[in-house]
């Protein structure tokens, strides 16, 4: 009986090393994760930021939504108005967009007031002549 005992206690004595190793698998998965995961992710957040930042008169973005709008002016850090169509105007939040497609130059001085007044969007171009294939066939698209 004292035998078995005696196994039985030198098996415990050398726990230090143990919660070591047990512990290392936990440590090697937090340092993968931060390596493909997190550290990623902030240079995302990062190049999102600086680009929101840049964000000016005259630039094409993309919205959340994916409206594609050209920026008449920037009201605050966090607000822009946007148009979307010829003379229709929104104002959003700056976090809202997701892309600058184009970027437009930026105009200072005394025409900035002047300018915000007329829409920004380039004017349509004119629409291509359309022929009807029996039209061609048969001579009827010939003037």
């Amino acid at each position: 009986m004292l035998i078995s005992e005696a196994w039985a206690q030198a098996g415990g004595g050398a726990g230090g090393g143990d919660f070591l190793v047990q512990l290392f698998p936990l440590i090697l998965i937090f340092v993968v994760f931060y390596f493909l995961l997190i550290r990623p992710q902030q240079a995302k957040v990062k190049a999102q930021r600086e680009m929101l930042s840049g964000v000016k008169r005259g630039d094409r973005v993309v919205t959340g939504g994916g409206i594609i709008g050209l920026v008449t002016k920037v009201i605050s850090d966090n607000e822009i108005q946007v148009e979307l169509a010829e003379g229709v105007r929104v104002r959003i939040i700056k976090q809202t967009i997701t892309d600058i497609v184009a970027r437009g130059e930026s105009v200072r001085g005394a025409k900035d007031a002047e300018d915000d007044e007329k829409p920004m969007l380039p004017p349509p171009a004119p629409a291509a002549e359309r022929k009807s294939l029996l039209g061609s066939l048969f001579g009827g698209g010939k003037k």
